[in-house]
């Protein structure tokens, strides 16, 4: 069955930077589209980037473009987000979802708090 493991959140200051992991497993990672979303305290689940089966492109929101960078390694089925000069507002559960978007399959998420 599809696994979606994330890890790598934590509690970090204003500017600071988080690199999220997702271990995939049950299927062929290397065909799919990837998202990296997020789901904010009341707030609706949105994706926020997404990668190419090949790696090759990428997309982001507005709101993270320039600070956030999604990558994968398909020899290792792993799917990564670099965050950086993290804000506030990126408070959220990040989740590794499976094709473009943030309606698939996907993991049981990992938090990220973002606090002086």
């Amino acid at each position: 069955q599809v696994q979606l493991v994330e890890s790598g959140g934590g509690l970090v200051q204003p500017g600071g930077s988080l690199r999220l992991s997702c271990a995939a497993s049950g299927f062929a990672f290397p065909m799919y589209y990837m998202t990296w979303a997020r789901q904010a305290p009341g707030r609706d689940l949105e994706w926020v980037a997404q990668i190419t089966h090949d790696g090759r492109k990428t997309y982001y929101i507005d709101s993270v473009e320039g600070r956030f960078t999604i990558s994968r390694d398909n020899a290792d089925n792993t799917l990564y987000l670099q965050m950086n000069d993290l804000k506030s507002e990126d408070t959220a559960v990040y989740y590794c979802v499976r094709g473009r978007g943030a309606g698939g399959t996907r993991g049981q998420g990992t938090q990220v708090t973002v606090s002086s």
